[in-house]
């Protein structure tokens, strides 16, 4: 019989909506179903990085980090209003890893990849400014090195935007129940979250890209005998008040062999993390350890002139990283690479799970996914997002200060600091929120800082926002500078504006 879908995907965070939107692409029908909100888990709990991974060089994960360094500048053009270049700068510690064995594998970096744009290595002096600053006397070399950054929940967002306006269904909220083999398809029952309706749709191919619970999914939900070992690692950070006046970031090396991060972040404050801890605990409880908190305070301190500690963090996150098990001692040294599992037989309908994964190579992951399907959902036109804008970022890499004076200009009423805000969030699309505005008020209700009642009816209806939760820790960060008053107003807007849209739509 015909299925209701080509491709029905499971999970709504980065691998689950880059496939849909690759696959709506190229003339397939798709649904997504995430039964929270999108990147409601791991897929907003990144580091934030567009980048190789330098030390897995240490594991030899040689093709992930070509891979990956490869995809750094596609991503930063398709994307230049929610990514951008950063320039890391790496201390020499002395008793740990060697200047030459650093500089070899910084060399290995900048050639691994076929960087064109960003810029290469090069050493710099850390006893003068602007480097001294925040650090150590002791630190006085290190190597200045390019990866990029990017707004994690922002690129699931936009991943599911684009893959909505070209035909596909997303649906937040809605769990996977079962699915089943019925002769040529798959029959998936799906419940909704809030209401608990339950529906019966059909789908031509299964995509299991389901995160933290992708092994219970192919064995709870789909019936699978047997799966993939999955390793659950939790990385946990911490954001305390800003640290440096400059705009580099850095990488500390530890002396059990990890690394932490220390990445300005949204203007006034500076990104600590990650660590790496197995996690096998509730996934829907997922949150950093008072020991977490101590470790990342202690690695910073390292190296920091003034040392931080638990009482100087403001905001933390967590997430649960599904890596494959591939027999690693520690979860540091787990595989950070994805492996894809595809169940298919004569006449029965496909099954593929997605175990792993970075941030940096969703995009060819999604490649790889469709071209394992291939012959069991041919498609009607081949590969095409590595050239393809995602929605918002159709300006050139040079154009992101022109965009914010332009939008500055053409609506008087935005200072720099919004409008600089709109243009990171939402690039071009900025146009589209504040459409006919002459004034501030045109916007309607502000509800703090300056979110306003235009974008928030924005992300309700282009974005599946849902909650307070979700505008101001996932479409945005603005949950670092409401107050707890505001969010509870923002909130109780949302749900009063959700139900008047489904009275009248009743």
């Amino acid at each position: 019989m015909a299925a209701d879908y080509d491709l029905l995907v499971i999970g709504g965070g980065i691998n689950g909506t880059g496939i849909a939107r690759d696959a709506v692409g190229r003339g397939a029908t798709v649904m997504v179903v995430e039964m929270g909100d999108l990147a409601g888990a791991t897929s907003s709990a990144s580091t934030k990085l567009i980048h190789g991974g330098l030390r897995y060089l240490e594991y030899y994960e040689f093709n992930l980090v070509r891979k990956a360094l490869k995809e750094r500048e596609v991503l930063w053009r398709a994307a230049p209003h929610i990514a951008w270049p950063l320039r890391f700068i790496l201390p020499h510690h002395k008793e740990l890893r060697p200047a030459w064995f650093l500089r070899l594998g910084l060399f290995m970096y900048d050639h691994l990849g076929g960087r064109k744009l960003l810029p290469a290595t090069k050493t710099v002096r850390l006893d003068q400014a602007p480097f001294s600053q925040g650090l150590k006397k002791l630190f006085k070399k290190g190597f200045e090195y390019s990866d990029c950054w990017v707004d994690d929940a922002r690129l699931v967002a936009l991943n599911a935007r684009d893959a909505a306006d070209r035909g596909a269904e997303i649906v937040t909220r809605t769990k996977c129940v079962s699915a089943r083999r019925d002769g040529d398809v798959w029959k998936v029952l799906l419940k909704d979250m809030v209401t608990g309706e339950e529906k019966t749709v059909t789908s031509s191919v299964l995509v299991n890209a389901a995160g933290p619970w992708v092994a219970e999914t192919l064995s709870g939900v789909a019936g699978a005998n047997k799966s993939s070992r999955i390793r659950l690692v939790k990385g946990s950070h911490i954001i305390v008040p800003r640290q440096f006046d400059h705009d580099r970031c850095f990488i500390f090396q530890n002396g059990d062999g990890r690394i932490v991060f220390a990445i300005p972040y949204e203007n006034d404050f500076t990104l600590i993390g990650t660590t790496d801890v197995d996690f096998q605990e509730d996934l829907g409880k997922v949150e950093i350890s008072q020991d977490e908190v101590d470790y990342l305070c202690q690695a910073a301190s390292e190296y920091l002139e003034t040392p931080i500690s638990s009482s100087d963090v403001v905001h933390t996150y967590s997430g649960v990283r599904p890596l494959y098990d591939d027999g690693a001692k520690d979860a540091k040294a787990a595989t950070r690479d994805y492996v894809l599992e595809l169940d298919a037989g004569e006449g029965k309908p496909a099954v593929l799970s997605v175990f792993g994964g970075k941030i940096t190579t969703y995009r060819k992951l999604a490649e790889e996914v469709l071209s394992k399907l291939e012959p069991h959902l041919p498609f009607k036109r081949g590969v095409w997002t590595a050239l393809a804008p995602l929605p918002g970022g159709d300006f050139r890499l040079d154009e992101f200060d022109a965009q914010v004076s332009a939008l500055e200009k053409d609506y008087p009423f935005l200072d720099k600091v919004f409008a600089t805000r709109l243009i990171r969030l939402y690039g071009t699309d900025s146009r589209k929120i504040l459409a006919g505005a002459k004034e501030a008020s045109d916007l309607g209700r502000c509800f703090g800082y300056n979110l306003y009642e235009a974008e928030v009816k924005w992300l309700i209806h282009r974005e599946w926002a849902r909650t307070a939760e979700d505008v101001l820790w996932r479409r945005s960060k603005l949950g670092l500078r409401l107050n707890k008053r505001e969010a509870g107003e923002l909130d109780a807007f949302m749900t009063g504006y959700l139900a008047d849209q489904t009275g009248a739509a009743a």
